[in-house]
């Protein structure tokens, strides 16, 4: 695929990416929040089940509101999809922390929003070119 041929690829996926994240937040928020407040679970155990179960979602929405992938899931797409979230989710965590570090007087709602604006691109891209490699 030369570049031409993906222009407009973002403005096609751009909707669905954003629509699939904001449904894998709101698994990852209410299942935390359903875990600690309903069943006494450890906000930080919590949290890792509820990330674990916001990642399988996240990764069907990807396939078919982002994507729009319709061949059957394969265990090998699955493992890359882990590999590109759990690399943002480390992007993520690096350029909140180095954010804080290098401004520490930056106040920490704003590093999130920086640090989830650059793990977002990251996230496409690897969504994009390492996971769904044969959409348009």
């Amino acid at each position: 695929m030369t570049p031409s041929d993906d222009s407009g690829s973002i403005a096609r996926h751009g909707p669905g990416f954003l629509v699939s994240g904001v449904i894998a937040f709101a698994v990852d928020a209410g299942l935390t929040s359903l875990l600690t407040r309903a069943l006494g679970v450890p906000p930080v155990s919590a949290r890792i089940g509820a990330i674990a179960v916001a990642m399988v979602v996240a990764w069907v929405c990807h396939r078919r509101l982002t994507f729009g992938v319709t061949e059957a899931p394969t265990f090998a797409e699955f493992a890359r999809y882990l590999a590109v979230a759990w690399v943002s989710a480390a992007v993520n965590f690096g350029v909140y922390a180095g954010a804080l570090f290098v401004l520490p007087w930056l106040p920490p709602e704003v590093a999130v929003a920086g640090a989830t604006g650059v793990s977002m691109v990251v996230s496409y891209v690897g969504m994009r070119f390492g996971v769904f490699t044969k959409v348009r």
